[in-house]
C-alpha cells in the first residue's frame, strides 16, 4: 500500500518540515510538469472552494490532469452505489485519490480499501492535514520560525478540524496555546489530555481579549453552521466573537492573523488593510503546500 495522508500524525516532524521546504521551492518556481501522465482524482463529498480550487491549481501545475466530482450530487451514490464501491472504482482509473466528505473515518476507510496514494481533503470534524500544513507555512513565513510561539485558537473549537489538526502538529514545537471559545465549543478534553501528557502549556479563555496583546498568532474560526443539529445552539453562540481593527491597539508587531475561511462575520472588513491580517495570504500558500504533499506522496520529491 502507498503511504496516505489521513491524519497530520502520518507525517512525522521531519516530514512535515521536508514538505514545508518543497512548498517554498514551489512558490518560487510554480510551474512544474514532473507529473506529465499521471492522473489524480479528486472526490468531494461535500461542497468547497479553497480547498478543492488548489488542489486542482496543484495538480495542473505540476503537470497531472484532475478527474473527480465538486461534491454528491452528479454520482452514482444517488443511485445506491455504496462508498466502498466508489473507491474501488475510482482506484482504476488514477493514480492517486483527494478526497473531501463530511463523515469522519472516510478517509481511512478509503486508505484501506484502496491500493493508491490517498489524501484526506477534510473528514467531518475529525481531521484536515493538508490545512494544517498550509497553516504552519504560513505562521514560519511570517514568524521565521516555528519554536516557542504563543498561539490563541478562537471560536469553533469543538468542530473545528482545522484547529484539532493544528493543535496535534504545532505540539512538536514547544508552543503556548490559548484556546478561546464558548463553553459549548471548547476544544475536546482528548486534545487537552494530548497536551497534558507532552507537557504542552495551555490556557483557556472565554474572552478574545484576555490574550489579543501577547498572542503571535491569532487563528480565528467560524462558527460552522453545518455542523449543528440544533438550531437553537447554533443561533446561540455564532456571533460570540467579532474581531475589529479597533481591538488590535497594543498587538504585537509580529502578530498575524490566520483564519482557514471562509469568514462570515467572525472577522469585521476593516481588519483586512491592518498590516496584522494574513488569511487571504495563507489561502494561497494551500496551493504551494499541496504541490509539495502531492509531490512527496507520489515519491517525487
Amino acid at each position: 500500500m502507498s503511504k496516505s495522508l489521513i491524519s497530520i500524525k502520518d507525517f512525522s516532524k521531519e516530514e512535515i518540515l521536508h514538505v514545508l521546504d518543497i512548498a517554498k521551492e514551489f512558490e518560487q518556481n510554480r510551474e512544474q510538469n514532473f507529473l506529465s501522465g499521471k492522473v489524480i482524482a479528486c472526490l468531494f463529498f461535500e461542497p468547497s472552494t479553497r480547498t478543492r480550487l488548489s488542489f486542482e491549481a496543484a495538480i495542473n501545475r505540476l503537470g497531472a490532469r484532475v478527474i473527480g466530482f465538486p461534491d454528491n450530487r452528479n454520482t452514482s451514490q444517488t443511485k445506491g452505489e455504496t462508498f466502498e464501491d466508489t473507491i474501488r472504482i475510482v482506484s482504476g482509473y488514477a493514480d492517486m485519490i483527494v478526497m473531501r466528505h463530511p463523515t469522519e473515518g472516510t478517509a481511512e476507510l478509503a486508505s484501506k480499501i484502496s491500493p493508491l496514494p490517498i489524501i484526506n481533503a477534510g473528514d467531518g470534524s475529525n481531521q484536515h492535514p493538508t490545512q494544517t500544513l498550509l497553516d504552519m507555512y504560513s505562521i514560519l513565513k511570517t514568524q521565521g520560525s516555528l519554536d516557542h510561539l504563543k498561539i490563541n485558537m478562537v471560536g469553533d473549537l469543538k468542530y473545528g478540524r482545522t484547529v484539532h489538526s493544528l493543535t496535534e502538529a504545532m505540539s512538536d514545537f514547544h508552543p503556548n496555546f490559548v484556546f478561546t471559545s464558548p463553553d459549548e465549543l471548547k476544544m475536546p478534553q482528548k486534545y487537552l489530555d494530548e497536551l497534558t501528557a507532552r507537557g504542552i502549556s495551555y490556557q483557556e479563555a472565554k474572552a478574545i481579549e484576555e490574550h489579543l496583546d501577547d498572542s503571535d498568532i491569532l487563528y480565528m474560526t467560524r462558527v460552522q453552521q453545518e455542523r449543528f443539529t440544533d438550531m437553537a445552539e447554533y443561533e446561540k453562540v455564532k456571533d460570540t466573537y467579532v474581531l475589529s481593527a479597533d481591538m488590535l491597539g497594543n498587538v504585537k508587531k509580529n502578530m498575524k492573523i490566520l483564519h482557514p475561511l471562509p469568514r462570515v462575520n467572525e472577522i469585521s472588513t476593516d481588519v483586512d488593510k491592518t498590516p496584522y491580517a494574513y488569511y487571504f495570504q495563507q489561502a494561497q500558500n494551500g496551493m504551494y503546500v499541496r504541490m509539495a504533499v502531492i509531490s512527496y506522496l507520489m515519491g517525487m520529491r
